[in-house]
């Protein structure tokens, strides 16, 4: 992997109206880990949601992304400043941050040049937190329509980054003070349409569509209706997975 790569600009409204949201005890478990509330830097922002929970609690948010089309999503607050940037270069100061944040997104980065750039950036004992969530439980009977559906009709459209998602990070390099993780759930209240529209913003699916002409969502969905059941929503539960370390900074040459 040589540089981040931008899946996510063809359905950026999408993806702000239908991705998850992170659950409170993620970023109340992160509060008790950092070294102070100064700066925070949130990577890979896409829409800001993460920055916007970071900014209740610091004084200063920084939000970054590749996609100009999913920062025009993000909601504006004072203390939060968006900036068009790849994550492995930047132009912060040394030293800049009390805490690093990256959710759903650091399975495509350079790892090289974005810890380089940790390490650079961070504050002594800064924490760097990496998170993301797996595939989607509903029921028995929708959970097996939506692996298939994952796994052979859209399975060839995954990039191969996908595979540290479905290794819950596990074999994310990470070359860090390891904290121990935050694991934990979202769990979500979703109509069929929700669903749809989550199923749309998966890379994977945009790629199929490129490449054959199609929405396979269609199909899976008309399935799902069959074994869907008398009620209007279902929860819906994600399971969420991190890696978390304390930046202990080295020399800069």
């Amino acid at each position: 992997m040589t540089a981040s790569k931008d899946n996510f600009s063809r359905q950026a409204a999408l993806y702000k109206q239908f991705r998850p949201t992170y659950p409170a005890a993620l970023y109340q478990y992160l509060l008790t880990l950092v070294p102070a509330r100064g700066t925070a830097w949130d990577c890979g922002t896409g829409n800001g949601q993460v920055a916007v929970e970071l900014a209740r609690h610091f004084t200063h948010v920084i939000a970054s992304d590749i996609s100009q089309k999913q920062l025009q999503q993000a909601a504006l607050k004072e203390n939060i400043e968006y900036r068009l940037m790849p994550a492995e270069q930047t132009d912060f100061p040394v030293q800049t941050f009390d805490l690093i944040t990256v959710g759903q997104a650091a399975h495509w980065f350079d790892f090289d040049r974005f810890y380089a750039e940790v390490n650079r950036v961070a504050k002594p004992n800064a924490i760097l937190a990496l998170w993301g969530y797996g595939l989607l439980s509903i029921s028995p009977a929708i959970n097996d329509v939506i692996h298939r559906f994952y796994t052979q009709t859209i399975g060839p459209y995954w990039d191969p980054e996908r595979d540290y998602v479905d290794a819950a990070y596990a074999t994310l390099p990470f070359p860090f003070k390891e904290l121990a993780p935050f694991t934990g759930s979202i769990t979500q209240t979703w109509t069929l349409p929700d669903l749809e529209g989550y199923l749309n913003t998966w890379s994977s699916v945009q790629a199929y569509i490129q490449k054959r002409g199609e929405n396979p969502v269609t199909a899976c969905i008309t399935e799902i209706k069959t074994v869907w059941g008398e009620q209007e929503a279902l929860s819906v539960l994600f399971p969420v997975f991190s890696r978390i370390g304390r930046v202990v900074r080295k020399e800069l040459i």
